[in-house]
């Protein structure tokens, strides 16, 4: 007879998937356009919760549609500091505080990071785990270029005009459960 070995007890059950039917979806900047490449636009933190499978908490938070008469809602991973009714600020002329979102190039070194761009226009790859940041470690203003430093401690030469939040992502969602 023999056991019955784990690779035939995969096709079971529900026991060895992953439950994502309760996930809040994907943690995403918004979407680049001419707004955010040009000026800025403000949103507003409507609500910071829990998803199921990720220890950093989600921020909810509307933007007005700069084209159509609308509310956008955008899910971002909650960085440390982030609050409800907290204003948040994204393009290339918003100001260095926590949970606004700017082009690379237009913060100065030193500055902690996350949710940082790969590729412009991406939405954010880099730095997304709970407790992580990168760090801006210089600038090429004649390349367009930008020096950060990972969470790995790599150093990733990234274009200027992608954009990352500034601040580190929150460890956990009981700050927020107990208070």
């Amino acid at each position: 007879m023999g056991r019955v070995i784990l690779a035939q007890r995969k096709g079971k059950s529900a026991i060895f998937r992953a439950r994502t039917f309760h996930r809040k979806g994907p943690a995403k900047l918004r979407s680049l356009d001419y707004a955010e490449r040009q000026g800025y636009l403000r949103g507003v933190v409507k609500d910071i919760i829990h998803d199921p499978g990720r220890g950093a908490p989600l921020a909810v938070v509307h933007f007005r549609d700069p084209y159509r008469y609308k509310k956008r809602k955008e899910l971002l991973v909650a960085a440390e500091g982030m609050y409800t009714g907290q204003f948040i600020y994204c393009g290339k002329k918003a100001a260095l505080t926590i949970g606004n979102v700017m082009p690379l190039g237009q913060m100065p070194e030193g500055t902690i990071v996350c949710q940082i761009e790969q590729t412009t226009g991406d939405r954010g790859k880099l730095a997304k785990a709970s407790g992580n940041y990168a760090t801006i470690v210089s600038h090429n203003p004649d390349g367009g270029k930008t020096k950060v430093k990972l969470p790995s401690g790599a150093k990733k030469t990234l274009s200027s005009t992608n954009r990352a939040m500034v601040g580190m992502y929150d460890l956990s969602i009981r700050h927020y459960m107990y208070k």
